[in-house]
C-alpha cells in the first residue's frame, strides 16, 4: 500500500504517505509509568484508512451499539502491523473541516500512559475520523457488568479508579479539563490489562452535539439545566463510576445516594466483592462518591484531591493487572499454541513452493459467496477479455510464470467488474516469487477488504510481513487467521 505507518515525520501538517520512517516518534514519559514511544500525530489518508479496517468490515465494528451507533468505532492495522481504533464520524457532524482537524490536533498534542492516545485523523471531502491506540482487552462495562468467568477484583477497581483520576488529572494539565459522556465504556485495557482513559472522549461527537449520551439520570444535574459540560461535570461522571466500580451495576445516582443517606452499603457492594476489602475502604470510595454527587457542582472534589483520596488506598501495587484479571499477557495465547493448518505452517516458514502448491490446489472455492454482480456485462467483449485475463494468469500461475501472473492478474483487477479474494491472494504469491513483499503485502490486505474474515490474507500477510523482517509483525497476523479458523471450524 505504500503508506507510511509507524514512526512518520511531521506534527501538524501533512506527512509523507510513501514510506516507513524511524524518527520523530514522541516518548511518553510521566510520572505515571516507563517511557514508551508513539508516532507523532498525523493525518491519514481515506485510502489508509479503508484499507486498514478491511473496508470498515462490520466484523472489525467493536463500538458499543455497533453499526446503529452514530459514530462507529471500528479495529484495525495500519500496513498489517500498528494495531488502531478508528472512530468514523456521521457525515454531518463536523462541517467545517478546520475546526475537526484544529479540535484533533489539539488532542493529539496530549500523550499519556493513562490514555489510548490519538495518533491522527483524516479529515477527505465529507469524511471525518479519529485514529487512535487500539485496547484489545474490552472495556470497563464488559468486565463490570457484564463478565463471564470471574468478577474484577477489588485491587484491580481500586486500580482502574485511580489510574482514571490520574488520566483525568493529566488532560486537566494540559488544558483539556473537559470530557464528555465519562462512563464506563470509555475505560478501556491495553496489551497488559492496564486500564486507559479513551481519548476520543476529549472531542465531542459533533461540533454543535450534546455533551453527554447516556441515560438523563446520569447526567449532571448543571448540564440538565444550562446544556454546557464544565470540569465539576466531569467528577460528577466520575462519583457515577465510582458507584459502578463499588456495585458492579450501573446504578442512578439519586438511587445510591438514597441508599448512602440510609447507610444500606449492603445494597450499594457488588456481593461477588464479599470479603476483599475492609469497611475503611468501602467508607471511604462511597464517601468520595458522595462528594463527586453533590448537587451543587462548587461542592465536589477537584481531580487532584480525587488522586490523593485513592492513592494511599491502593494496597496492591506490585501485582501486574493481567494477572488480576487472569488475562494472559498481550491477550492471545502464543503462536507455538495454536495448532497451525498447512497453509499457517508454510506462511509461517515463508515456504514460497509450498505455499503455491496450497493455493493452486484450493482453486477459487474460497471465492463462494464473495458478491459478484455481473449482469449483462457477463456478454460484452470488456467482459471476454477480463475472462480471458484470469484463465492466462491461472496457467501462467500453474506454471510458476510469475511474472506474467502478476500482469494477467493485474488486468483483470483494473476492470474492477468482478472481485476475487483469491485472485490478490494469488498475485500476493506472485510478489513474492519476485522478491516484491511490498506490494505483495497491499495485496493481502485488498484480500481483507473483499473478505475480511478470510484465514489466508492473514496469512498471506505474515509471508509479507516475514519477507520484510518484521516478525513480530507476522506472528500477530498468524494468529489472527488461526483464531479465526478456530472458530469457524467451530461453528462461531
Amino acid at each position: 500500500m505504500g503508506a507510511c505507518v509507524s514512526k512518520v515525520t511531521v506534527c501538524c501538517c501533512r506527512t509523507p504517505r510513501n514510506g516507513i520512517t524511524n524518527e520523530n516518534t514522541d516518548a511518553v514519559t510521566e510520572e505515571q509509568g516507563e517511557a514508551y514511544e508513539l508516532p507523532v500525530f498525523q493525518e491519514f489518508t481515506f485510502e489508509q484508512l479503508r484499507l486498514a479496517t478491511s473496508g470498515f468490515a462490520v466484523e472489525n465494528i467493536v463500538s458499543e451499539h455497533g453499526e446503529k451507533a452514530p459514530n462507529v468505532v471500528y479495529k484495525g492495522k495500519l500496513d498489517a502491523q500498528r494495531r488502531i481504533a478508528v472512530k468514523r464520524f456521521n457525515r454531518s457532524a463536523w462541517p467545517d473541516p478546520r475546526q475537526f482537524l484544529e479540535e484533533a490536533r489539539s488532542v493529539g498534542q496530549i500523550r499519556s500512559k493513562r490514555l489510548a492516545n490519538l495518533l491522527g485523523c483524516c479529515c477527505e471531502g465529507d469524511e471525518r475520523l479519529l485514529v487512535a491506540e487500539y485496547m484489545p482487552n474490552d472495556t470497563l462495562a464488559k468486565h463490570l457488568f457484564h463478565w463471564e468467568s470471574q468478577a474484577m477484583k477489588w485491587p484491580m477497581r481500586l486500580r482502574v479508579v485511580l489510574y482514571l483520576a490520574e488520566a483525568l488529572e493529566y488532560c486537566t494539565s494540559r488544558g483539556r479539563a473537559l470530557y464528555h459522556d465519562l462512563n464506563a465504556y470509555r475505560v478501556l485495557f491495553d496489551d497488559d490489562c492496564n486500564p486507559r482513559l479513551s481519548c476520543f472522549g476529549l472531542m465531542k461527537n459533533s461540533r454543535d452535539g450534546k455533551s453527554y449520551s447516556t441515560n438523563l439520570a446520569f447526567t449532571p444535574p448543571e448540564y440538565m439545566r444550562t446544556g454546557r459540560i464544565t470540569p465539576e461535570s466531569v467528577i460528577y461522571s466520575f462519583g457515577t463510576m465510582l458507584l459502578d466500580v463499588l456495585s458492579g451495576k450501573h446504578i442512578p445516582p439519586s438511587h445510591a445516594l438514597d441508599l448512602i443517606r440510609d447507610r444500606n452499603f449492603n445494597m450499594l457492594t457488588d456481593s461477588c466483592l464479599e470479603g476483599q476489602f475492609s469497611n475503611e475502604e468501602g467508607t471511604e470510595l462511597v464517601r468520595l462518591a458522595s462528594r463527586c454527587l453533590h448537587y451543587e457542582p462548587r461542592e465536589r472534589p477537584n481531580v487532584r484531591s480525587l488522586v490523593q483520596s485513592l492513592a494511599p488506598l491502593q494496597k496492591d501495587v506490585e501485582t501486574p493487572s493481567y494477572e488480576l484479571m487472569d488475562i494472559p499477557r498481550g491477550g492471545a495465547s502464543s503462536i507455538q499454541s495454536l495448532p497451525l493448518s498447512p497453509l499457517a505452517e508454510a506462511c509461517s516458514r515463508k515456504d514460497l513452493t509450498a505455499i503455491h502448491e496450497i493455493l493452486e490446489k484450493t482453486g477459487y472455492k474460497d471465492d463462494e459467496g464473495t458478491a459478484n454482480e455481473l449482469s449483462f456485462q457477463m456478454w460484452t467483449n470488456q467482459m471476454q477479455d477480463t475472462l480471458n485475463s484470469k484463465k492466462k494468469g491461472d496457467n501462467a500461475f500453474r506454471q510458476k510464470d510469475f511474472t506474467t501472473a502478476i500482469d494477467c492478474y493485474s488486468q483483470f483487477i483494473e476492470v474492477g467488474t468482478m472481485v476475487s479474494p483469491t485472485i490478490y491472494a494469488r498475485r500476493c504469491l506472485s510478489y513474492l516469487m519476485n522478491d516484491m513483499p511490498q506490494e505483495a503485502l497491499s495485496d493481502a490486505m485488498q484480500a481483507l477488504v473483499i473478505s475480511p474474515t478470510w484465514p489466508t490474507a492473514f496469512y498471506l500477510q505474515a509471508a509479507a510481513l516475514l519477507a520484510q523482517g518484521m516478525e513480530n509483525e507476522a506472528q500477530e497476523a498468524l494468529k489472527d487467521g488461526c483464531n479465526l479458523e478456530q472458530s469457524s471450524s467451530s461453528g462461531h
